[in-house]
């Protein structure tokens, strides 16, 4: 079963953090920076072993100090309730591990 497509707009009410993605697919993107590479992966794995349990898996990259995210869930073609958790979550844990924006 497909989760349903939110509107962008809306899912970003409650995600001030958060940006629609400058491509041309329906996506959430937020860019975080650490104090250095071991908090930046420190960060990544607890999002990571969250993200697993979830079976919703980000988009991202590092480089040193930050981590660019990016969400979308692939077979609703556009951001759905699962992007909005997992949001959530990251934006408790950047909090939680010293992340700026």
């Amino acid at each position: 079963m497909t989760d349903a497509r939110l509107d962008l707009a809306e899912a970003l009410k409650s995600l001030p953090d958060w940006r629609v993605a400058d491509d041309a697919r329906p996506a959430l993107t937020r860019t975080l920076r650490f104090a250095d590479f071991n908090a930046a992966f420190g960060f990544m794995t607890r999002v990571a072993l969250t993200a697993d349990k979830m079976d919703h898996h980000p988009e991202w990259s590092n480089v040193y100090d930050r981590v660019e995210v990016l969400l979308t869930t692939h077979d609703a073609d556009g951001v759905t309730d699962k992007d909005v958790a997992l949001a959530r979550f990251i934006d408790r844990a950047a909090a939680e591990t010293g992340a700026r924006a």
